[in-house]
Parts: C-alpha cells; structure tokens; sequence
C-alpha cells in the first residue's frame, strides 16, 4: 500500500474518531445531497454537508438535542436524539417539497410576485436595520480547480502548478481554509481575527480567505461583485427585473415561504437571475439562489457566478440571519478554463452587543499567533464543513509533494533542466537557484526595438540579478540596460540597485544611474511605439529628447497607515539632442520632420544650455479612509473609494552651473474614483502648483501636460490627458491648475436601449481644463463608447473631443486600446 493511500486512510478514519455528531445525507435516489444546512434548533451552531453529503457537527456534551436538517427544495426535518456517547452518527434523507401555487390567490391586475417583492422592499431597510451589531464564529473554504491546463501560456512554462494537476492536466490548483472571530457594526464596519489558516501545499501559508471578500448583503440596494449589482429587492428593482411565482411551502416552523423566480429585464444589465424565497407576513430573505454572468459582473473572465445563501431564524432573537453562504463559479480566457467554490459558514452568533465604533480602526484582518500551525487533529475537531475525498486526497498529495520539492536536491535537479540554454532562449534567458533563491539572466525585448530621428533605430539589453529572501518579503535586485542608437552611433548604460527591507511599510531604497536619453515631459506622454509609427508612417516625429547623464538616491515607505513617503536626489548633467536622421517610409513632398527643439520645433537652436544640477523631490501620499488587513510579518493595504487621495510634493533644483536654472516648485493633486450606485463610476483628477525663482529654467523642469497627438491611446481611463491638445503647447514654469473628470456609465443608458443593449457597450462623457496665468483656459470635453469587441475580448474604446480655448479649438476622434 503507498504512503498517500495510507495517509488518506489515516485522515477518514481519525476524521470518524474525533467527529462529534456525523452522518450522510442524501434524496430519495440515494444522490448525496450537497449544502444541507445542519443545525440545532433555536441556536446558531451547525455546518452544512459537503458535495459528497457528509457533514459533522460539533457539540459541546453529550444530552439531548433536537437537530434540524433544511435544504431547498426538500422538506425540513426535525431529529430529537439523546445523546450519551460520541461519536454518534444520523444519516438523513430528505424528500422532495411539493411547491404549489394552489393555495395562493391569483389577482389578474396584478402579477402575485410583484406584490410580494413590494412589501419586501418597503421592509427593506427596516430588515437591515435589525441587526445593529454582532461577533459570530466564521468558517471560509476556498476552493480553484483547472481543467486541460496548456503547457504553455504566452510562451511560458505553466509546469504542474504546485503538484495539483493529474496527467489529464486538470486539478486543483488552490485549496484554503480559515476559522476566525467577526465583529460587525452597521452600516459596513466588519473586523476579524484568524485564529486558523490553511493553505494546501504551503505549511507555512496564510490563507487570504477572509469575512471581507465574501460580505454581500442582498438587503442592500447594490452589491459589489466587480461591478455593482442590483438587489432584486432593490428600491429601484423593478426597473431592472421581472418576477414569477413558482410556488410557496412551509417551513419547519409553519411559515409560509414564497419561492420567486428572479428575471432580468435586460440580459448585460448589471443584475441576478434566480430564485429569491421570502417569508411570508415577515417579508424576509428565506434563502437565495441566484446567478450573474461575468459580462453582468464586468469580470471578462467569468463565465458565470452563483451565489446561495441560507438564513435561519431564532426565536430568542426573533431575527433571520446567514448561516450558510456558497459562491460557485466557473471561467475560462486565454485557453485556461476551471471553476471553484468558495465556502463561508455562520455560527454562534450574538446579536446587538455593547459594540462601538472605538472598538473598529483601521485593521479589517489579523492573524493569532501561529495560527497557520494548527495540527491536522485540531481542524477535524473544528471545521464545520468536512473535506469531501478530492479535498482530503489534494491536502495530503501537496504536503507530500512540498516536503520533495522543498529539499535541495530536487530543486536542484529542476533546475538543471530549466536552467539548460534552448534556442527559444535567444531573446531572453533566466538562471535561477531556487534553493537558494536567486536569478539572473537578460532580456532583449521587443519593445526596445524602436525608431526616433535622434536615436535612429535602436536595440536594447537588460541584464538582471534577483535574490529573494522570506518568501520575497524582503528582496534585493540589480539591474543594467544598455541601449544602442544605430544612427547617432551611440551606446547608453543605466544600471540600478534595488533593497526591500520588509513587506509591513515596505521601506525600499534604489540607487540608479547611467546614461539616457529622456523626453522633455517624465511622465513620457507618447510611447516608443506609438511614436515609431508616427514618425516612419507619417513622418511626424512628436517625442522630443534629451540626454540625462545621473546618479540618484530614492526612498519610500510607509510612515504610518495611509501616509507613504517617497523622495529622491539626483545629480544631473544635461545635454541637449538634435535630429541625426530623416528616414522615413513614406516621404512627403510638403513636409519634413520638425526639429528636436519643444519650444520652436522649426529651429536648430539648442533649447536649454548643457548644464548641472542636484534635483530634490519630497513626495506625501495620502490615502484617506484607508484600510488593511495584517498578516504575519506583511500588511496589505485597502483603499476605498468612499475617500480622495490626496498627494502634495515639493521640489528643488539647486547648485545648477548655471543659476538661472535653480528653482522650487510646490504642487498637489486630489483623485478619486468612485460607483454612483448603479449608475455608473465617475472619475477626477485635479492638479495644481506653483513655482519660485523660475523665470529661466530649463525646458526639462517645466510643468508639463500629458498631451495626444497621435489620436491612439493605450490608457484604461482619460484622467490625466489632454487628448487633443500637443505634447508641450501649454507647459509652463508659473502656477497652473488641472483638472480632469470622467463618467462611465457601465451599460447603465446604452444598457436600456434596444437592440443596442446587446452591444454591451458602455458609454462615457468627459471633461478636461487647464488653466495658466499666460494663457486662456484650454478645455475638452468628451464623449465615447467603451467595452467595444467581441465576446470576452473588450479592450476597444472610441471618442470624440471637442476642444475651446476662448472659442473653438478643433475636435477629434481618438482611438482606444487598454492593451496589445
């Protein structure tokens, strides 16, 4: 017998010693019936059954309980047992419930389902408001599975994925489990603290199941899952769907229970379809099963999502709360198709507690200690759900598996084959000692093949060296680029060193320099590709260049939570670069290429002096309202939509060989992005900042505007461009403001017209100003269509811009692309 088939033997027969109350349970047809909720009755303690309809539920003492099993569509039972030894087992089967419409009476005015869904959502908000507050044990599974992985993805090696495919290349390739206390303070403060965490595969893992990700709240007007979807009781509701009666039955307790057909009026909108079951008279959530497509959830890689739950009502509380909660999926995109589930199970609840907003701050998640270091008998003595034999069979084959493939000779076996140079290697090739941790290797990319009239074409190599330490907590990175310009005939060097010293505030330092040649505008407004096209396509050669030769010091970190700093000082020499040539595909009679000169494109004049300076830059970023979850030794930051970001700099170019170069600037920008209900998301960006002693300065060391003169675009969002203004027409070395704002309606206008909403386009309405003390103020306004393409493939945008600048300017259409 092998040592996993033993080990699995071990693990079901200590699972049937140490269960409590055990049993399977299954129909009529003797099919195990998955997701029965197993309770004791009047409390809050149970578990459901896994997909093979076995469930164990922990009790404290052996006496008398009254066990009560429900799932939909089977009638309830009740179970009085005496118990007086464990483990004691009760296998169930449950019977069909007859649904029927018979004892319902029929107006012909109105369709019955639309007056149940009123009196729930004119109960709604007096539902949510029930519970104020509560601490709860919860349990979370987490389930992926692949199926027919492809050997290679984008001409990468996908290997085995941790030991978790079979020879079909199919399997599990992410198992996780957390128990954990929650706390909840309405409206939406909800803390929790792991107490155990465990990854398959990785004994010294920390799982990021969490209460956070799977918190939907059906009596809310929306959910966020991707994008925000609307509740089927929902105030606004009946705009978006249709509702059928299908039948009503009783509960254990004699309520009447509407099973209603959830139907969507528009298939892209973003909404569920399903059943919803409603309590009678209470005009409360009896459970759910509903579903929504990846298109629905804006997710491109989902093909659909699933998502039940299951309340139970306690009559000392008199309140209906989640016990049970199960998201299905399933995906699919670039070849790589899977589905997975994931878990979540409610139990001993305390309702209304003393809790208060001084007992939330800013933490959502911590960790116990050690608690990824829970023993195998402690997790069959806890998890309320148990693991089905796919489950059981992956825990133990991966924690074979990672003891072999953690020791040093087999890494470095797999490494002498991966390490060996292939022909496919040419254009990039990686060494690696995995047992040690470290890499290195060269990369000639594409991307840096590429043609400017400074430059000519040019070709580039990077050299790398990666040592990674605590998991790649901490790293260490060296890193050089040689970059060669086949007309000017000149090779450039930049090289860099990089230390992270943790993974908490993550404090990182860089120390880089070398020899490059830059555009006038760092936030490089044109890309090397679109350029390239303009330039030997069209003969319109917008980037404009110089030559930076630097040393520079950076450092960042996060000096408390929400606050990060970031700052640099460079020394710089700068020289100015001019056009070695003018090749061009197709040449046009009347038009040359312009100059590399940003201030007068038409002459040959250099147009800054070549000169020194020390340039300082001190930056604060602040996240208002920002969240995060901490893990052992890490801290994973949550921003929220709720507040802007806001960042304030302040710069300083000083000791310049020439002093006229010398100069302060002070600047802020405010952004934020946010979902107005279901109404789409809105977008701004707002900039403004002045400068000191900067009557002179060099070009470089302007302001600067991001600017589009190529009517192509490879940004997702339009916050911080200027798309029919040029690259340098509005820089400037005084005060200026920027501001910029964008709304998406996500399908919500396009979404109700027809014929068009099966598009599922999205439409998107702009407007962009800037304003300067020389000049009058430039503004564009904007209308596009976005999510344009086919099936899951949607990365197409088009717009039309219409610019003013004390009168019209001009219009123009622009060109989409969120990737290559």
């Amino acid at each position: 017998m092998n040592k996993t088939l033993l080990s699995l033997l071990c693990v079901l027969f200590s699972s049937i010693s140490t269960a409590q109350i055990i049993g399977s349970i299954t129909d009529t047809k003797n099919n195990p019936l998955p997701f029965v909720n197993v309770i004791v009755e009047n409390t809050y303690k149970g578990t459901t059954t896994n997909d093979d309809g076995y469930y164990e539920l922990n009790v404290s003492e052996a006496k008398t309980y009254t066990i009560v099993y429900s799932y939909l569509g089977y009638k309830t039972v009740k179970k009085n047992v005496n118990i007086t030894q464990f483990p004691y087992r009760i296998d169930m089967t449950l019977e069909e419930e007859s649904v029927s419409l018979s004892e319902v009476v029929v107006d012909a005015e109105d369709n019955p389902a639309n007056a149940i869904i009123r009196q729930v959502i004119a109960k709604r908000k007096e539902n949510l408001e029930k519970i104020n507050s509560f601490k709860a044990d919860f349990y979370s599974r987490g389930l992926i599975r692949i199926k027919d992985a492809p050997e290679k993805i984008l001409g990468q090696e996908v290997g085995d994925l941790g030991g978790g495919l079979d020879s079909t290349r199919s399997g599990i390739i992410y198992l996780s489990e957390t128990i954990s206390k929650i706390q909840y303070l309405r409206p939406n403060a909800l803390k929790e603290k792991i107490t155990a965490s465990k990854v398959s595969g990785n004994d010294n893992g920390f799982s990021f199941n969490n209460a956070q990700d799977v918190d939907f709240n059906i009596y809310n007007n929306t959910i966020e899952f991707g994008n925000e979807i609307v509740s089927p009781i929902a105030n606004n509701a009946f705009g978006y769907y249709r509702y059928r009666l299908e039948g009503v039955f009783y509960d254990d307790r004699g309520n009447l229970v509407n099973k209603i057909a959830v139907i969507p009026k528009r298939e892209n909108d973003p909404v569920f379809s399903g059943m919803i079951y409603i309590v009678e008279e209470q005009w409360t959530i009896y459970a759910i099963e509903l579903e929504l497509t990846g298109t629905q959830a804006r997710i491109p890689a989902v093909d659909i999502i699933a998502l039940k739950q299951s309340f139970s009502f306690s009559e000392s509380d008199a309140i209906w709360a989640l016990i049970s909660q199960s998201i299905d999926f399933k995906y699919g995109i670039l070849g790589i198709k899977g589905d997975g589930r994931f878990t979540a199970v409610y139990s001993n609840y305390e309702f209304n507690t003393n809790l208060t907003r001084k007992d939330f701050g800013a933490e959502l998640v911590s960790f116990e200690n050690e608690a990824n270091k829970k023993d195998s008998l402690f997790w069959k003595t806890i998890r309320p759900v148990p693991l089905t034999l796919e489950e059981q069979t992956d825990y133990i084959k991966k924690d074979s598996i990672q003891i072999v493939r953690e020791s040093k000779t087999y890494l470095d076996s797999v490494d002498r084959v991966e390490n060996k140079f292939k022909w496919g290697d040419l254009l990039g090739y990686t060494y690696r000692n995995s047992y040690k941790d470290y890499s290195l290797g060269f990369d000639i990319p594409l991307g840096g093949v590429q043609f400017n009239t400074v430059q000519g074409y040019t070709g580039k190599v990077n050299l790398f060296f990666t040592q990674r330490y605590d998991d790649f907590r901490r790293y260490f990175t060296a890193n050089a680029g040689l970059q060669y310009g086949f007309s000017d005939e000149r090779l450039r060097l930049t090289g860099s060193l990089t230390y992270k010293f943790n993974n908490t505030n993550r404090r990182i330092i860089t120390l880089s320099g070398g020899e490059q040649v830059q555009q006038f505008n760092p936030a490089n407004p044109i890309t090397p590709f679109g350029n390239t096209l303009a330039t030997l396509f069209f003969e319109e050669n917008y980037m404009k260049l110089y030559q930076r030769r630097f040393i520079q010091l950076n450092y960042s970190e996060e000096l408390f939570n929400g606050f990060r700093l970031f700052s640099n000082i460079a020394y710089e020499n700068r020289s100015p670069l001019f056009n070695t040539t003018n090749q061009t595909f197709y040449p046009r009679a009347d038009q040359d290429y312009l100059t590399n000169n940003p201030l007068d494109p038409t002459s040959t004049d250099a147009p800054f002096d070549n000169h020194n300076i020390i340039k300082l830059n001190v930056t604060g970023r602040i996240n208002f309202g920002q969240k995060y979850l901490s893990y052992p030794d890490s801290k994973f930051n949550v921003t929220t939509d709720k507040y802007p970001t806001l960042v304030l700099s302040y710069e300083k170019g000083f000791n310049a060989s020439n002093e006229d170069y010398n100069f302060d600037q002070i600047k802020a920008r405010l952004y934020q992005s946010f979902n107005i209900a279901d109404k789409g998301r809105f977008s701004y960006n707002m900039r403004t900042g002045k400068f000191f002693n900067a009557d002179d300065i060099a070009f470089m060391d302007f302001q600067h505007f991001n600017g589009n003169q190529i009517n192509v675009s490879r940004r997702g969002n339009y916050t911080d461009v200027f798309n029919n203004l040029g690259y340098y027409d509005l820089s400037t070395n005084d005060s200026y403001f920027e501001l910029h704002a964008e709304h998406d309606f996500n399908g919500f206008i396009l979404g109700k017209v027809p014929l068009l909403n099966k598009l599922n386009f999205n439409l998107i309405v702009g407007a962009h100003n800037l304003a300067t003390p020389d000049n009058k103020p430039y503004q564009e306004f904007t209308i596009g269509i976005d999510n344009i393409g086919w099936g899951k493939w949607r990365f197409l945008r088009f717009d039309y811009i219409r610019s003013y600048q004390g009168g019209y300017q001009g219009d123009a259409i622009v060109f989409g692309l969120k990737f290559f």
